[in-house]
């Protein structure tokens, strides 16, 4: 896994709405780039792998969930309804076209078998790893494997297991907590508290991920003891990201203090920025069902506000750097990067 870093030190980091478009100008630029597989279906998997490997012969990264399918609640998913219910109403939507499924896949059997037939060099996991069967055949087609960790005892569980590298999370992260070991995510500790303890922690890489953005916050993670840094956030004004106007325009705005951990949105803390929704019922909320079944009734009235030009409802996904993105090309963004961990590599 080392000499995979030292060739790649930046990473993309797997975010879903971001497609090939993303990965090929990371990993032409140099970095690594990560494809989100959790919300893609196997074709769709094929399709996005099929085109990465028509514009560049680089190493890429897939990335999938490791979450364990809740069990249904009747009485939760009603309870959901009815807090959603005014809303609906405002939007002018029927509460029948709220869906009950997730629209998040955990990996199983079918995304082990389309590992098993593109065989990408690198496969990655949020929320621990699979089940040890699935573990077994996706090491045998000679990926490396990484997940994330966002406390020591989650690194030193992953490294036990047999991880050739570990990322860690820290609490500034975009996106959702990778945490497996916990559900306490106030407990999460900020990436420069906990990036050095898990470095002393364990024996195989480190990558830092949280809240870099700009050659400051990679010199410090690479003092710090990581191998390479992911980065999500400051790609997100990338025209490769394919985010909508409506994020576009909240992460310009952004400023520090203006995000929150919210489960509204799925059912599992995840870091973005404050909307409407975040203020009003949460941003955690003791109703929202369990990973990943709360987004089947809010994707309504996101589809309906977006409509109108509103942002109320929508996952406004950043970690707490957003106000250090750039519009800038992709590459140009990983290049910048690659300089100073390159620099850093030879220290």
């Amino acid at each position: 896994m080392i000499d995979l870093l030292t060739q790649a030190p930046v990473i993309q980091a797997p975010m879903v709405g971001s497609l090939s478009p993303l990965v090929i100008a990371v990993c032409a630029a140099g970095g690594l780039g990560s494809l989100a597989c959790a919300a893609l279906s196997p074709d769709q998997i094929r399709r996005e792998v099929a085109a990465i490997r028509a514009e560049t012969a680089a190493p890429f990264n897939l990335n999938f969930f490791c979450h364990t399918p809740p069990t249904a609640d009747a009485a939760k998913d009603a309870a959901w309804l009815d807090a959603l219910a005014p809303y609906y109403a405002e939007a002018d939507v029927p509460l029948t076209a709220a869906r009950r499924g997730g629209g998040r896949n955990p990996f199983d059997e079918a995304a082990c078998e389309v590992v098993e037939e593109l065989r990408p060099p690198i496969v990655s996991f949020h929320f621990g790893l699979p089940e040890a069967a699935l573990l077994t055949r996706v090491r045998q087609t000679g990926a490396r494997i990484l997940s994330s960790a966002t406390t020591v005892a989650e690194a030193r569980w992953l490294e036990a297991q047999g991880v050739d590298a570990i990322i860690a999370q820290g609490n500034e992260a975009g996106g959702h907590r990778g945490m497996f070991l916990t559900a306490d995510s106030d407990g999460q500790p900020g990436l420069f508290a906990l990036l050095p303890q898990l470095v002393d922690a364990v024996i195989v890489p480190v990558i830092a991920a949280g809240a870099i953005a700009d050659a400051r916050g990679v010199r410090a993670a690479f003092a710090l003891g990581a191998r390479a840094v992911q980065v999500g956030t400051a790609y997100l004004l990338t025209p490769q990201a394919g985010r909508s106007a409506l994020h576009r325009s909240a992460i310009h705005a952004a400023r520090d203090e203006d995000t929150r951990l919210t489960n509204l949105y799925t059912g599992r803390p995840a870091r973005g920025l404050l909307t409407r929704f975040m203020r009003e019922q949460g941003p955690m909320s003791t109703v929202a069902p369990a990973f990943p079944l709360a987004t089947g009734a809010v994707d309504p009235l996101r589809a309906a506000f977006e409509a109108k030009g509103r942002d109320d409802f929508s996952m406004l996904w950043s970690g707490q750097a957003g106000g250090l993105a750039r519009e800038q090309d992709a590459g140009v963004l990983t290049q910048h990067l690659l300089a100073e961990a390159r620099r850093w590599q030879g220290a």
